[in-house]
């Protein structure tokens, strides 16, 4: 067996080859990032290795920097670990009482921690692709942050503008609203226009459901409206409308390849009522390959979901001591609470089971996170089962 160990940066790593007696095959050496090194590793891994060795390749998931060399790795056949840069850090540190760490070291340590076979699984091609929905969710995720960013902007300049406006519909965020903003950046503006023209576009923009009695009553409303007459706020105004328009089409793009990708798999998770395909996808995507976890307690670990533990002398944190961990994805935590929430509307047990938590006397969000361990370990059974939800 041949070990190689590498410690990934942006613009070189470091590497280093050990044998399963222990022997160093190549001391520590650097590559630069990119083809030439690539080959230039492989070549020195082929030449350090007989014929019937098998080698495992070993690296710290260091986020975009690993994902080029990972992908060379794979794609010649080599076994490649990915492993957890905290996972190396306690091993590391296992192994002397000195503060140490260099480049050079990490190399050697990855390679020792996988000649001692602690508990690695590889990396596989499937999750090397999965990285593909990864980016997808992720970059749909900010821009829906920054339109939501947007949508407070578009409240603060009515209520600046035309602050009566949003008693007068449902919601300020909807097509009919803001194709009237567009054209009438304030209460001036509205109160200003002719009203064929303006139920003109209100009717048009609403589809028909806003009326001249509609038009009538925004338009009487903005005369005495004791919104400010400012053109730079109204400017402002027509620009952020702009935006979040953009941000609209963008997003509908990016959820047509997510769904292109998820209608492919048909994961068993979409078949729970309330998880659509954003949220599964996300969930997906941030937990990965479910043969990681040889239980839904790991999995629960890995989402940052299971209590932390404390024990000194004679206090021991449980119950009410105890709090959750701070690690996990925020990624999949923001898409299992609010798949929970959606999957308790829509299925009745797990309804019933938020309500029992809620009648304990349980905050809302307490309750909640109760629900969503319940979530996980119903999506790792169907995930590993391949079998699709069945009411109860």
């Amino acid at each position: 067996m041949v070990y190689v160990g590498i410690d990934v940066a942006k613009d070189k790593h470091d590497c280093f080859i050990l044998s399963s007696e222990g022997e160093v095959l190549a001391d520590v050496f650097t590559i630069a990032n990119n083809l030439e090194g690539f080959e230039t590793l492989l070549q020195r891994i082929q030449s350090c290795a007989h014929p019937t060795d098998n080698i495992k390749v070993g690296l710290e998931a260091t986020g975009h920097y690993s994902y080029n060399i990972l992908g060379f790795l794979l794609d010649k056949g080599l076994v490649t670990y990915v492993i957890n840069p905290l996972h190396t850090n306690l091993y590391r540190k296992s192994l002397s009482l000195r503060q140490t760490k260099t480049d050079r070291i990490d190399a050697r340590t990855i390679a020792s921690m996988l000649m001692s076979d602690v508990d690695l699984k590889s990396y596989t091609d499937t999750a090397y692709h999965n990285e593909e929905l990864k980016s997808l969710t992720r970059y749909r995720f900010g821009k829906v942050q920054e339109r939501a960013k947007l949508k407070q902007s578009v409240s603060r300049l009515v209520n600046i503008l035309f602050p009566e406006l949003e008693t007068l519909v449902s919601t300020l965020h909807m097509a009919s609203v803001y194709a009237m903003l567009s054209e009438f950046p304030g209460a001036k503006q509205i109160a200003d226009a002719h009203l064929t023209h303006f139920k003109t576009v209100l009717s048009a923009a609403s589809k028909g459901r806003y009326d001249r009695e509609k038009a009538v009553k925004i338009r009487e409303t903005a005369r005495r409206s004791i919104g400010s007459s400012m053109p730079a706020k109204s400017h402002e105004l027509q620009h952020t409308i702009r935006l979040i328009r953009e941000l609209d089409k963008e997003i509908e793009e990016i959820e047509a390849a997510i769904k292109t990708i998820i209608d492919e798999m048909a994961p068993p998770i979409l078949t729970i009522p309330g998880i659509s395909y954003r949220m599964g996808a996300m969930i997906l995507a941030e937990i990965g390959d479910f043969s990681r976890f040889d239980s839904p307690d790991k999995l629960l670990a890995y989402a940052g979901l299971s209590p932390s533990t404390y024990e000194s002398g004679k206090l021991k944190a449980t119950g009410t001591y105890a709090h959750m961990e701070k690690r996990g994805s925020r990624y999949l935590l923001y898409a299992l609470f609010n798949a929970t929430k959606y999957v308790c509307i829509w299925e009745p047990s797990f309804a019933a089971y938020l309500a029992k938590k809620r009648a304990e006397g349980k905050h809302y969000n307490i309750a909640i996170s109760h629900v969503a361990k319940k979530l996980v370990r119903l999506i790792f059974a169907l995930q590993t089962s391949g079998k699709a939800f069945q009411l109860a």
